[in-house]
């Protein structure tokens, strides 16, 4: 009698041994948590300096170097948006290979890329205004950045759909319309905003046919986003892979 009482022992280290595991699954999502919080901190910090580098540049030396400047912003905002493209990707890669917690990691990376996108479309807007306020010479040089910039950002927004409608197939229904919601109200505000500013500012300095092409160019990008993001959701909805990953 008094050799069976091991077995309550042996419950206590089974119980030991299920709360390490699950201590280890939670400090492993809370590392990537802040991996990523401390990424956009970075990115975002970067990004203001440099922009009031720029604008402040452009405001004491922009009578001598009209061409140098612009050229400087042009490669800002090109390293920037090549930046948080490196990011989202990273981002996306940790949710695939962290499978165990993808819900909450998606949700985090949804609102990373959210911020990181908002700011990144006010910098480039303040920086645009700033130049085009400045600088009268060199509109439509301006006109041309913001609509390569317009066309950086869409590519960013389709490859991000992309990616989490091909790759994260296995996700919930509802992270998957959360993120394509999210990435569709980026892209309008995005567009909205570029719209806005290209038409307020250039109509007084640039012919009517530049804004217009402007305009139209701008236009044919969002409808063409919008319609590849209704597409690969309807692929996805047809295929029926989430329904198997449920089952």
């Amino acid at each position: 009698m008094l050799e069976s009482s091991p077995p309550p022992q042996k419950k206590r280290e089974v119980v030991a041994k299920a709360a390490k595991a699950a201590t280890a699954a939670v400090v492993e999502v809370v590392v990537v948590v802040v991996v990523v919080v401390v990424v956009v901190v970075v990115v975002v910090v970067v990004v203001v300096v440099v922009v009031v580098v720029v604008v402040v540049v452009v405001v004491v030396v922009v009578e001598i170097v009209v061409v140098v400047v612009v050229v400087v912003v042009v490669v800002v905002v090109v390293v920037v948006v090549v930046v948080v493209v490196v990011v989202v990707v990273v981002v996306v890669v940790v949710v695939v290979v962290v499978v165990v917690v993808v819900v909450v990691v998606v949700v985090v990376v949804v609102v990373v890329v959210v911020v990181v996108v908002v700011v990144v479309v006010v910098v480039v807007v303040v920086v645009v205004v700033v130049v085009v306020v400045v600088v009268e010479v060199v509109e439509v040089v301006v006109v041309v950045v913001v609509v390569v910039v317009v066309v950086v950002v869409v590519v960013v927004v389709v490859v991000v759909v992309v990616v989490v409608v091909v790759v994260v197939e296995v996700v919930v229904v509802v992270v998957v319309v959360v993120v394509v919601v999210v990435v569709v109200v980026v892209v309008v505000v995005v567009v909205v905003v570029v719209v806005v500013v290209v038409v307020v500012v250039a109509a007084a300095a640039v012919e009517e046919e530049v804004v217009v092409v402007v305009v139209v160019v701008i236009a044919a990008a969002a409808a063409a986003v919008v319609i590849v993001i209704l597409f690969k959701l309807d692929l996805f909805t047809k295929s029926g892979s989430y329904q198997e990953g449920l089952s």
